[in-house]
């Protein structure tokens, strides 16, 4: 448009010029036909000449005139809407107008912009103030400023009241440099964007937890103008996440931090001693007579004692201390930076504490001790799993000297030595319940009187066979399966296995009048092995009433209400039940009256010597005549010899059990005449 404005300016001029050039040729044509002679040709040809050159001079003055005006009313006006639109570009400021001065093409063109620039400033005003996502702009020295109203609601402002504010002023204290060096290389260019998590303080103080995304805008020179922030509210979010994480980390019961947890600040500790050479130390602990609490008031009551015993060790230890539940009744202590002799001194105040404690249920009061291993951790310390097997260990050595007791981890003790060797029977044990290399024995149980004629009863034994094809006794295998869990496999093996050879030796099992088989305390608790019992007797063609099984008195001290559901169903199907090594608690005629067994099997202590030490006739006498008013059968262990097996018939002992009686022996002689020599001695 602008461009035929000139072109017509320019086309004034040329015609101006042609008609000078014109009128100078007429005239000097005329001139030449007018005038005859030579003399009378000068003078009219100059007066042309300067006409002609005057008119030129005038053409090129009004052409001059002409396009100066279009200048100042178009190209000027052209030069400002350019500048505007460079620095709406380099700005983003949609508020930016053009002034108008004229109603003609350039007037308009302006105006056209400005109605432009008013539709895209409405446009970005309400993308950015209608989303629920927060928005602000940032200048270089983090002020922000064109805050949009979804990032002050989430705050509690108005809008104006976060005006100019600097980012840090609405941060949490913690948070305040949180992005600083991210912002810097913004600035730097050395970064287009970047997100973080941090905290904003809300109006009333509360902090929100929020997701930043910020970019940079920079103008046609590369230089930085303003970030843009978007905020998004990630407070409840965070919330649930710390929920799971601290559900994942710690015990849901008593709030104390998990197993595994526990685990991996150990191995964190562990970093620290090889790379620092810093010592550190961790307690086991394992509370001794829970469970009587447990099975005498009930579950409940047993939550609640932990709940209070959890409370008790933290007021106990420093608050960079680490307390764990490791499982049911057993807790660990991780102290980092605490040398041995101190972590010794802290374990003595825990029992002590433990043992001051009273627990109150329904008006009753309970006591309670624990049993605490110390183990430190140091440059000779190897892994996470080695450090707790000697805690553990050290902790069951302290059970195995009386309980209520600390102690502490040595290499060259000779009691955590032996659980070393049992750890490692352990592994002996899995590979023999697989590769099936386990053989049963019978020892004989006969009549002291011989009263009863055909009579035939039987312990059932076990003994394991090594790779070499050895024999292993039990007392060497047993101890090791009962701490750590492999018991209730083994009597599985057992009850199983005699089942089976029974029932393809139907003779030897029709002349048979009993057959005791051992069970493990771990055992009586066992669900899955009561159904499993239960399903392999209601199967086998072997009477039930042939079946007695024998449980130790302390396994049922320590489970009274599990071990009472235990033989109450059993002897439902008809089997019966024997007492082992009775007379070795120390309450077991209070438990016994509760005990619907059938046989009492009297302690060997006292037997083996009964002939010799009134003191233990006496109690052999009191154990057999307070059976015999309850009911009950007695079998005396131990009988090492005929004196000795005398004795027991002056006092009515029912049946003898030892050395001297019979040897164990395979039960696969059982039938073929080598069971009499056996029990022959």
């Amino acid at each position: 448009m602008f461009g035929s404005v000139t072109i017509k300016r320019k086309q004034g001029v040329i015609v101006l010029a042609t008609t000078a050039v014109a009128f100078l040729v007429a005239s000097t044509a005329l001139s030449l036909n007018d005038v005859a002679s030579t003399a009378e040709l000068a003078v009219p040809f100059a007066y042309n000449v300067i006409t002609a050159t005057i008119l030129i001079l005038v053409s090129l003055c009004c052409a001059a005139v002409l396009s100066a005006r279009p200048q100042r009313t178009s190209y000027n006006p052209i030069e400002t809407l350019s500048e505007v639109v460079r620095r709406v570009r380099d700005t983003r400021d949609y508020s930016l107008r053009v002034t108008i001065h004229r109603q003609d093409e350039v007037g308009s063109l302006a105006a056209d912009f400005n109605s432009m620039m008013a539709d895209v400033e409405r446009r970005f005003k309400t993308a950015f103030d209608s989303p629920a996502i927060g928005m602000f702009l940032v200048d270089e020295n983090r002020a922000i400023y064109q805050i949009n109203q979804s990032f002050a609601k989430m705050l509690g402002y108005d809008k104006n009241d976060l005006d100019r504010k600097l980012i840090r002023e609405i941060s949490h204290p913690d948070d305040q440099e949180i992005g600083l060096y991210q912002f810097e290389d913004l600035k730097a260019g050395r970064i287009d964007y970047y997100q973080i998590e941090k905290r904003y303080l809300h109006k009333d103080g509360h902090a929100i937890w929020a997701l930043c995304s910020v970019s940079v805008v920079r103008d046609g020179d590369d230089r930085y103008q303003h970030a843009i922030t978007h905020v998004q509210d990630i407070t409840e979010a965070h919330q649930l996440s710390t929920e799971l994480s601290y559900q994942a980390t710690h015990d849901s019961l008593t709030s104390l931090v998990n197993r595994r947890e526990f685990e991996i600040r150990i191995e964190s500790s562990l970093t620290t001693a090889q790379r620092d050479d810093r010592e550190h130390a961790i307690c086991y602990l394992d509370l001794d007579q829970f469970k009587v609490i447990n099975d005498t008031c009930g579950h409940v009551a047993g939550d609640e004692l932990l709940r209070q015993i959890s409370n008790l060790l933290r007021s106990k230890v420093r608050s960079n201390d680490t307390i764990a539940r490791l499982g049911g009744d057993e807790f660990g202590l991780l102290m980092e930076g605490c040398p041995l002799v101190q972590a010794q001194r802290v374990a003595e105040t825990l029992r002590t504490a433990i043992e001051d404690f009273q627990f109150v249920w329904d008006d009753i009061r309970f006591r309670i001790g624990v049993s605490i291993g110390v183990v430190p951790i140091n440059g000779e310390s190897s892994s996470v799993t080695e450090v707790l097997q000697q805690a553990d260990t050290a902790c069951y050595a302290a059970k195995d000297k009386g309980r209520n007791r600390v102690h502490l981890f040595l290499r060259e003790d000779e009691e955590l030595a032996k659980r070393r060797g049992e750890m490692r029977w352990v592994t002996e044990i899995q590979a023999a319940l697989e590769a099936d290399r386990f053989r049963l024995y019978v020892q004989p149980i006969v009549p002291v009187r011989l009263t009863e004629s055909g009579y035939e009863h039987y312990e059932v034994l076990i003994r394991m066979i090594d790779t070499n094809g050895d024999e292993i006794p039990p007392g060497a295998f047993l101890p090791a399966a009962e701490r750590y869990g492999l018991a209730a496999r083994i009597d599985r093996w057992v009850l199983s296995r005699l089942l089976e050879w029974l029932a393809n030796n139907p003779t030897v099992a029709e002349r048979i009048s009993m057959y005791s088989v051992n069970l493990s305390g771990l055992t009586l608790a066992d669900e899955l092995f009561l159904g499993y019992a239960i399903n392999l007797l209601n199967e086998s063609q072997v009477p039930t009433s042939k079946i007695c099984f024998e449980i130790t008195e302390t396994a049922v001290i320590s489970n009274l209400s599990q071990a009472t559901r235990f033989i109450s169903t059993l002897k439902d199907l008809g089997c019966l039940f024997a007492l082992d090594d009775f007379g070795s608690g120390l309450s077991s005629f209070a438990y016994l009256k509760s005990l619907p067994v059938d046989y009492l099997k009297i302690d060997g202590m006292f037997v083996r010597d009964v002939h010799i030490d009134p003191i233990n006739r006496a109690l052999v006498k009191s154990i057999n005549d307070v059976g015999k008013v309850m009911g009950k059968r007695t079998i005396a262990e131990f009988v090492e010899n005929n004196d000795v097996l005398e004795v027991l018939a002056e006092l009515n002992v029912d049946y003898g059990q030892g050395y001297g009686i019979g040897k164990p022996f395979p039960l696969d002689d059982l039938g073929t005449g080598a069971d009499a020599l056996a029990a022959s001695g």
